[in-house]
């Protein structure tokens, strides 16, 4: 933003595109910082959102600028919208839902919705640890949000078997290409080391999970 992007944004040709470089580089962009937002929104008449990846952030160039322009979805993400949509709300099933991700905090929302939904829930990423502790595992180093643990096992009980967890890891004792690393079940990851990934049971328990589903 400022007055070199204002400038080339008002002397633009129908037919031309101005691209403003990474918004990211702006400090108050994931604060949706509200002088940013109006600042982009100034050069602009409409917004269309067609990033579908990053419409769930509460940033400055998404966020914010909707709150000013009349707005719209893109092709893709009205796409996106209709699949998810028609997936979440009419399943053929068997339907089974795979949640990754390092926080359980992200996800709360998309946990406690398709709890309900889905026929079996897959947990796998850095999130799996807060349910392992809630279940008395000893996860090692591996990446837990600690004030999470209870709500884990509140979902847990919820969800009456639909939830699998994994039951081994790729351990390592660092998160670098030179780590020492051991596979371990749920009851020996070693103290010292971190799950990174899930383990070849896993795997096969997740396969079988999936085999036969109807939308994944």
């Amino acid at each position: 933003v400022g007055e070199y992007a204002m400038k080339l944004a008002a002397e633009v040709k129908p037919g031309e595109v101005v691209l403003l470089e990474n918004v990211r580089f702006e400090k108050g962009e994931t604060k949706n910082d509200a002088a940013l937002a109006k600042a982009m929104a100034d050069m602009a008449d409409i917004y269309v959102n067609d990033a579908f990846g990053t419409a769930h952030r509460a940033h400055a160039s998404t966020a914010g600028i909707a709150s000013i322009l009349p707005n719209a979805l893109g092709f893709l993400v009205e796409k996106e919208v209709k699949m998810l949509g028609a997936a979440v709300d009419t399943p053929e099933r068997p339907f089974v839902a795979i949640i990754g991700g390092a926080k359980v905090s992200d996800k709360i929302a998309v946990v406690d919705n398709l709890l309900k939904k889905a026929d079996k829930v897959l947990i796998g990423g850095g999130m799996a640890y807060a349910f392992l502790k809630a279940m008395g595992c000893n996860v090692g180093k591996s990446l837990v949000e600690e004030d999470k643990v209870e709500l884990a096992k509140e979902y847990i009980e919820k969800a009456e078997g639909k939830l699998i967890l994994p039951v081994d890891h790729v351990c390592a004792d660092k998160f670098a290409e030179d780590a020492n690393t051991v596979i371990a079940d749920n009851d020996s990851i070693p103290a010292d080391y971190m799950g990174l990934d899930i383990g070849p049971k896993s795997i096969e328990l997740y396969k079988e999970a999936l085999a036969g589903a109807k939308t994944v």
